[in-house]
């Protein structure tokens, strides 16, 4: 069974930083991309990085603020963001596609406001 749980979420100014963590059990290589999505309420999901061995890649609207990236030891993905922005507010969502499935986190809260 594969589980996922997300943690640093928080809030943030505007121009800050924030990392957060998504830690996955239930026999998790580093051939299976783990990402990040994230959704506003009342809005679609949207993803915004997957990583695959080292294999990174990024949406439009965070390339060169967000980097993914991952500790295959402890089977945990992060996601660190820089220059947040109020529109980065959403709860961000932790993914992984195991077996042809895609798994889910229960999410974590980012808001940035001052």
């Amino acid at each position: 069974q594969v589980q996922l749980v997300e943690s640093g979420g928080g809030l943030v100014q505007p121009g800050g930083s924030l990392r957060l963590s998504c830690a996955a059990s239930g026999g998790i290589s580093s051939f299976n991309p783990m990402g990040w999505y994230r959704q506003y309420p009342g809005q679609e999901r949207e993803w915004v990085a997957t990583i695959t061995n080292w294999r990174t890649t990024y949406a439009d609207s965070v390339k060169g603020r967000f980097t993914i990236s991952r500790d295959n030891a402890k089977s945990t993905v992060y996601l660190q963001m820089s220059s947040l922005k109020p529109e980065d507010t959403s709860v961000y969502y932790c993914s992984v596609d195991y077996t042809g499935v895609r798994f889910w986190g229960k999410g974590t809260l980012v808001t940035v406001s001052s």
